[in-house]
């Protein structure tokens, strides 16, 4: 008894054991089962606080698999791993304060400077906003999407086998998504919209779907050929390779194969040494003879008429249909409603996050489509640039586009400075996973979910934590 009472830690845990029992006894008498979480809540921040490396892998581990759940009223959550972010980043944040340890060369390094003054804006843009409550939330949710995945695993990161074992993590999780998917399409190819919603309940469409099947599958082919890895890792990782590459064809998401084709084109000339200057030369040449002849192509896409199909070469053709494609012509209504609002709104926009409460007044009637509503309450701009842009003005837009141009001549540059040829080559794909979404962001946006935010953020700061550990060659 004497050593027991000289010892105070076992003192106090028998003191809070005894009273969690007494107010668990109390609240399951009232039918309250919410108390019985609370040893699962301990155990998540004792992990969060012993073993962060470990607890992003586990979240993103849990990411493809988590579902939406209404928490309060009509706020939703995704469940389990929005919660854990949020628990996540507030561990996080009270750590580094409090013990002063964290690389100022992470904060120090222009992508982080972009991404902190982005959200700083859309802190602005949430203040004047015409949905204040709602934006307020979205800024809010960016932020337990933002420090957890970019700027705790930026640090994380400085160990490449943590770069491995955060996108294992989630690359696995999503293959067993695949494999189910592709299970519940055999014997449904006669119903495409089937096959645009058998993704769910883990996907809500199979544009976010193909999206992130495009993002994951650069860095399984990279692993499938790591010269330095072993036979079964390899081997595990061409089985990943397939996999998702039948997951990318049976999406039927066109911007997802657009994706990844652009995407594929740009590593070839970035290794043949193709300098990125004259790709952008070539880029704004196209983009000046595209709006040259603006008239003459919209005129020939008015006389495709192509809707979506099964055969590959007829979904591609669809793409340019905006004469009957409900799909494409949505879009257009969107964009249209949005540039509407920006122009009243140029600076600081309508809000982060407010587009889809506002834009139904903003429809035209000559522009609504068999898929539009009166009350506008079918999602975002889709658009990753026209969004920000309507919801955040220029400048919200500028910094979007500054965070995704940094980070991809980020990739490039460590690639062709880096001294050990492996950690440039990995820099590369990585910037290259992230260049099919910049092109997919042209006519969807996703980074107001988990699903797109996890592994998007986490291959960013990886580029970045590359760009800070690997020693360069001299001039």
């Amino acid at each position: 008894m004497k050593k027991l009472l000289a010892n105070r830690g076992v003192l106090m845990a028998l003191g809070f054991t005894a009273l969690f029992i007494v107010v668990s006894v109390y609240f399951l008498m009232h039918e309250n089962y919410l108390v019985l979480l609370v040893p699962a809540v301990l155990l998540m921040m004792w992990l969060f606080v012993n073993y962060r490396d470990e607890s992003l892998a586990l979240i993103a581990l849990g990411t493809p698999f988590a579902v939406d759940y209404a928490v309060i009223g009509d706020m939703k959550l995704s469940m389990p791993v929005e919660p854990m972010m949020i628990a996540f980043t507030l561990v996080f944040l009270f750590q580094e304060v409090l013990m002063r340890r964290y690389d100022k060369r992470i904060l120090r390094h222009p992508v982080s400077i972009l991404i902190m003054l982005s959200i700083l804006w859309m802190i602005v843009a949430s203040a004047l906003s015409l949905k204040p409550v709602e934006s307020f939330k979205y800024t809010t949710a960016r932020l337990w999407f933002v420090i957890p995945f970019f700027y705790a695993t930026a640090q994380s990161f400085q160990k490449v086998r943590h770069i491995k074992m955060f996108y294992w993590a989630y690359a696995l999780a999503l293959g067993a998504v695949v494999a189910l998917t592709t299970a519940k399409t055999l014997g449904g190819f006669s119903d495409l919209q089937l096959m645009h919603r058998v993704m769910r309940p883990f996907y809500n469409d199979h544009t976010a779907y193909g999206c992130v099947i495009a993002l994951m599958l650069p860095l399984a082919v990279y692993y499938t050929f790591e010269s330095e890895a072993k036979t079964w890792k390899r081997l595990i990782a061409a089985a990943l390779a397939v996999l998702l590459l039948i997951g990318l064809g049976l999406s039927y998401c066109r911007a997802a194969w657009i994706s990844v084709v652009l995407a594929v084109g740009m590593y070839v000339l970035v290794r043949l040494g193709v300098r990125l200057r004259w790709m952008v030369l070539v880029a704004a040449v196209l983009a000046g003879l595209f709006f040259t002849f603006q008239s003459e192509i919209v005129y020939r896409m008015g006389k495709n008429t192509q809707d979506s199909s099964f055969t590959v070469a007829e979904q591609v053709q669809s793409m340019s249909n905006i004469t009957t494609d409900a799909s494409n012509l949505e879009r257009l209504n969107r964009w249209d409603a949005a540039f509407r609002m920006w122009r009243e709104y140029p600076v600081t926009g309508i809000g982060p996050g407010a587009y889809q409460f506002i834009y139904g007044p903003y429809q035209r009637s000559e522009m609504m489509t068999v898929i539009s509503t009166n009350d506008g309450d079918l999602g975002n701009a889709h658009s990753e640039y026209i969004g920000p842009l309507t919801e955040q003005g220029v400048p919200g837009a500028l910094l979007v586009l500054a965070v995704f141009v940094t980070t991809f001549l980020t990739g490039e540059r460590v690639y062709r400075t880096a001294k050990d040829r492996r950690l440039g080559h990995l820099a590369l794909v990585l910037a290259v996973s992230l260049l099919t979404y910049y092109i997919h962001g042209m006519l969807n946006n996703f980074l107001d979910t988990d699903k797109l935010s996890v592994p998007f953020w986490g291959l960013t700061a990886a580029v970045v934590a590359l760009d800070i550990v690997t020693e360069k060659k001299t001039a």
